[in-house]
């Protein structure tokens, strides 16, 4: 069993981790270090960060909903790109098959969609 299959893919690997480790090394030695308060405080869209507790803020629920909402969507895309690319050798099973989970999911949707998951107060 030969790895000359996968040199592509593991030196692409290896270019990718050299570069981030040079692009972090790099900018480590040769950026500026004049550090202060206003630096090292969040950032927050230009506003002034409202004051946090010690142990750290709670956030709102809807952060986790938007985020459930989006890993909900992003495995519908995962599930649906490799079915579109071998939808001509499947037969009418898996159809059928996608219908339904395309089902499902707009049965999700439509489920956040009246409970208000949508709206951003």
């Amino acid at each position: 069993m030969t790895l000359s299959p996968y040199a592509p893919i593991i030196g692409l690997f290896a270019l990718a981790a050299a570069f981030s480790l040079f692009s972090v090394g790099a900018a480590r030695f040769a950026g500026p270090r004049r550090y202060n308060k206003a630096k090292l405080e969040a950032y927050e869209c230009g506003i002034e960060p409202s004051p946090q507790p010690v142990g750290g803020g709670r956030f709102p629920i809807k952060f986790y909903l938007t985020a459930m909402l989006f890993i909900v969507f992003d495995i519908e895309i995962i599930f649906l790109y490799p079915w579109a690319v071998s939808f001509d050798a499947l037969p009418i099973f898996g159809f059928v098959e996608m219908v339904l989970f395309i089902v499902a999911v707009f049965v999700a949707y439509a489920y956040v969609w009246r409970r208000g998951g949508l709206d951003w107060d």
